[in-house]
């Protein structure tokens, strides 16, 4: 989201008001090639929205889109050396992590799978985060982008907290203490909340959003694949074949994969029910995110971010 001149002012804001530990988080995608046929056809098919609510399609600005840690990222790592590096989507090449370890940080990384937590311990990571289905912003998903593998967060914490020798932080859902005394309860070293930060005086998130968050709407977490980010190389680092099927338009997705939907539709509330979580709303803004550590964990770390994301979770899938 960040370039290194903006991610440096950042830190410097952050290392001038504070002493504490604190978290930089980045991806490790390979980002799409563009496609100017494909994004044709997305305009051609929103274009009726255009028309019904006034937009002009030409003045639509450029997102801020998104980079994977890179050689000027860990140049601007290595001036402020933060406790924790964190990624999403894998990890970075050999040599960039190997840059990020020289700066002295704690390594961290998101599964979304006991497959996946293990893959990242064996790559050398000091904490795994184990990311349920109700966590909002991209699916940290990189081994597979088979969406039937997905758990809830307290589902899939304990089969990882019993799979790997490392600490495991909890993510998604969780939005109060009873959360966090929950995910505690099933092992975990440490708890990961974002979402309840959005509503902090401090924080930036927008007017609409604050709404939405307050509104009942928030008990929903909206899953798609409508928003994407390709990865072939992470997938080829993963030891998983780069081979892959093309990404269609919900719409036009054949019967197989609408069905597995619809099930997965009516499953989940009383899944949600029964699981007892808080589930995270289908917003996302600019907020705060912090680690809360138990017992376990012999560091400490207090991440607070600025992120900006679509107006609604969105699922982001290998491809």
């Amino acid at each position: 989201m960040l370039g290194p001149d903006a991610m440096r002012g950042e830190l410097a804001k952050i290392k001038a008001q504070t002493g504490r530990p604190f978290n930089v988080n980045f991806f490790c995608h390979t980002p799409p090639t563009p496609d100017a046929k494909r994004e044709a056809a997305w305009r051609a098919a929103l274009s009726p929205f255009y028309k019904k609510y006034g937009i002009d399609p030409e003045n639509i600005p450029a997102g801020p889109g998104r980079t994977p840690f890179s050689a000027e990222a860990a140049d601007v790592l290595s001036e402020f050396k933060p406790a924790v590096v964190s990624f999403h989507f894998g990890l970075p090449p050999a040599q960039l992590l190997a840059r990020a370890r020289a700066c002295g940080s704690k390594v961290l990384s998101s599964a979304t799978t006991v497959e996946e937590a293990l893959w990242l311990e064996a790559h050398g990571v000091d904490a795994v985060i184990a990311q349920g289905l109700e966590a909002g912003g991209h699916r940290g998903m990189f081994l597979s982008d088979d969406l039937s593998t997905q758990l809830g967060t307290f589902a899939l914490l304990p089969q990882v907290v019993r799979a790997v020798k490392l600490p495991v932080i909890a993510a998604g859902g969780i939005a109060d203490a009873q959360g966090v005394a929950a995910a505690m309860a099933l092992g975990a070293a440490g708890v990961q909340i974002g979402t309840a930060y959005l509503l902090c005086p401090e924080a930036t998130t927008s007017a609409v959003h604050r709404a939405a968050l307050k509104s009942e709407a928030a008990r929903h977490t909206a899953l798609t694949n409508l928003f994407e980010s390709a990865r072939p190389d992470q997938r080829r680092r993963a030891g998983v074949s780069p081979g892959h099927r093309r990404h269609r338009p919900l719409a036009r997705q054949g019967r197989k994969r609408r069905r597995r939907r619809f099930l997965s539709a009516l499953v989940r509330p009383e899944r949600r029910r029964l699981q007892g979580n808080t589930c995270r709303p289908a917003h996302a803004g600019i907020g705060r995110r912090s680690l809360v550590l138990g017992r376990r964990t012999r560091w400490w770390a207090e991440t607070r971010c600025r992120f900006t994301s679509e107006a609604r979770h969105h699922q982001t899938r290998p491809c």
